[in-house]
């Protein structure tokens, strides 16, 4: 198959999603009306709760939540063929994950802006809001380490890198400053700023990497970066919003979606061939770099483009205190993740235009690859002109990055620049996932906020400076510690279906939450994709547990995941019993919207 085809059938897909099944959520499912006021009108505070530029927010939001999922998990999909990851992250991007991050965000911002723990216990009960809130600050104690080492792993002894990534931080600050103070609501001006300093910043990057004292200067060990990331975690959580977050992840989005637009264009102006099969014999299992078999493995596998649970956590947590008009849900939410599904397929193709004997030879472990008994094609030639040893190098963040690389230099122009391409790559990877570290550790930093507040009221007040700080750097020592000794990465797999197992949880609050406002007609647009993926990936679990972590006697794991599976277990069917109740209703109520509802709960 070609890959030009790939690619037109992918922005087919989802350009018709956002006209008609978009709007169709908007306007029907969720009511979306622009004379409700949002808590970022209702509750502005100048440090969380900021009114936003719509496509600011965009930027925003679209860059925390397009992390490593849709960049790597699609790139070790590829084990199965392109046909399975394309499928899912087609039909999964539009029916699940959009309809997912879109509900979500529509929940917190009924909900004040609050996490979607609190949104479960409104919604739900307060048993199953106490377990939805360990789980969920579980999981993305998991998920930031798991994010941070991949970019320790990434900027790791890469000067270039390093240069590039740290200098979007006082390029976003002067962002940050002239769009707060000198010129607020200039979104141009302050584009352009941005947009000039970071073209900036790239060009010198290899400048730095050539000179010995300035390379020096951003050359890092793995411990130091360790130490330095959950820093930047820290920091970020603490300042106020406009000042770097916002700006920063505005500035990332120029970079991630220009590469993914010319990576697009390479493809069209090259059209390389999919050398990798639509399915591969490893799709019934025995691959050398997915321990299973496609179903259903290639459901945790691919979150990120899909589906993922790590986006309720950003659209319960930064995204809806920053939502100005009630209507922007649609753009921002659905929206942002019809593109991150476009970067799914970006990065499937740079992993499939690979010949699957190389493919193979970089994603799974020397020892792996030798039982295949196949032999490397192009791959000594692609190292040479790289000038790295990539084969043995799982994970699949060198293989994009080669696949990348080598579609960019087939370009006639652009020949003989493939080792630039490919140091080039590993930098965006590392901003790609950057960005998803520092909203997450806010909104870590939200969640536990809400759980001390309980039992000491000011950390519930998010303009309370000690609270912000005290829980700020509890929760980033928690995932910075994992990332320090480097354990998460024998973890993985435990993310992998944690990660699905939220996003399902997050599908059935919001439908509960459809079905109290009188929508019940319409809950099946999240009811049944969460009753699709949930006992999927919990299949996944057990066979996780038992094909893999209980051979290997890896005893904490199990634990770990048993008591996971069991957590979200009770919060569906304490929800289950929730509809059942909220069906029995005959009469309904007005609220304060004088929208007639099946039941009033506290917002």
């Amino acid at each position: 198959m070609n890959s030009l085809t790939l690619i037109f059938v992918a922005a087919l897909v989802f350009a018709i999603a956002y006209r008609f099944y978009g709007i169709f959520l908007a306007q029907k499912v969720m009511n979306l009306r622009a004379e409700r006021e949002t808590p970022a009108v209702t509750m502005e505070d100048g440090h969380d709760y900021v009114k936003t530029n719509k496509y600011v927010l965009f930027g925003h939001h679209f860059a925390a939540i397009a992390a490593a999922g849709p960049l790597l998990g699609p790139v070790l999909a590829a084990q199965f063929g392109y046909m399975p990851g394309a499928l899912w992250i087609l039909i999964g991007c539009v029916l699940a994950g959009g309809v997912h991050d879109m509900v979500v965000l529509f929940a917190s911002v009924r909900h004040k802006g609050r996490s979607l723990s609190v949104i479960a216990e409104t919604e739900i009960g307060k048993a199953a809001g106490k377990v939805a809130s360990v789980a969920i600050l579980f999981i993305l104690i998991l998920t930031l380490a798991g994010l941070s080492i991949a970019v320790v792993n990434a900027m790791f002894n890469s000067p270039w890198g390093t240069f590039t990534v740290f200098a979007t931080l006082p390029i976003a600050m002067i962002m940050g400053v002239y769009m707060h103070y000198i010129r607020p609501g200039d979104i141009k001006g302050m584009s352009i700023i941005g947009v000039v300093l970071l073209l900036i910043s790239l060009w010198v990057g290899p400048y730095v990497a050539a000179d010995p004292e300035l390379a020096k200067m951003f050359t890092f060990t793995k411990k130091e970066l360790s130490v330095i990331i959950p820093a930047y975690g820290f920091i970020a959580s603490v300042l106020p919003v406009w000042f770097l977050l916002v700006p920063r992840d505005y500035l990332s989005t120029y970079l991630k979606i220009g590469t993914i637009a010319a990576l697009a264009m390479g493809i069209v102006f090259v059209h390389p061939e999919l050398h990798m099969p639509a399915v591969t014999p490893h799709f019934f299992g025995g691959g050398p770099v997915i321990p299973g078999a496609a179903f259903p493995f290639l459901f945790i596998t691919i979150a990120c483009g899909a589906l993922s649970g790590f986006h309720a956590i950003i659209g319960s947590g930064t995204t809806p205190k920053m939502i100005a008009n009630e209507k922007d849900i649609l753009f921002v939410g659905y929206g942002a993740m019809l593109t991150e599904g476009f970067v799914a397929i970006m990065a499937l193709i740079a992993a499939c235009v690979l010949v699957p004997a190389d493919y193979f030879a970089i994603n799974a472990a020397p020892a792996a690859f030798a039982k295949l008994g196949i032999a490397t094609v192009n791959l000594p030639e692609l190292a040479a002109q790289v000038g790295e040893q990539v084969q043995g190098r799982p994970g699949g963040a060198v293989s994009l990055a080669v696949g990348m690389a080598y579609i960019f230099s087939a370009v006639p122009f652009m020949k003989g620049m493939m080792a630039y391409w490919y140091h080039f790559a590993i930098m965006f990877e590392a901003v790609f996932i950057l960005t998803a570290v520092d909203a997450g550790t806010r909104v870590g930093r939200y969640l536990l906020q809400e759980m001390m507040g309980k039992v000491y009221a000011p950390f519930s007040d998010n303009s309370w400076t000690p609270g912000i700080i005290v829980t700020s750097a509890l929760f980033t020592g928690s995932w910075g510690y994992l990332v320090y000794t480097g354990d998460i990465s024998t973890i993985w797999p435990l993310f992998g279906m944690a990660n699905q197992l939220l996003a399902a949880t997050a599908l059935i609050i919001g439908t509960t939450m459809l079905i109290r406002l009188g929508k019940a007609k319409y809950a099946w647009v999240t009811a049944v994709p969460g009753l699709l993926v949930f006992p999927i990936v919990m299949w996944a679990g057990y066979l996780n547990i038992t094909g893999n972590y209980l051979p290997k006697q890896l005893y904490l794991l199990t634990t770990m995941s048993g008591i996971l599976m069991v957590l979200i277990s009770i919060v569906f069917v304490a929800a289950f019993r929730r509809w059942y109740e909220l069906l029995q209703i005959e009469k309904r109520v007005t609220d304060k919207f004088g929208d007639q509802v099946l039941d009033l709960v506290a917002d």
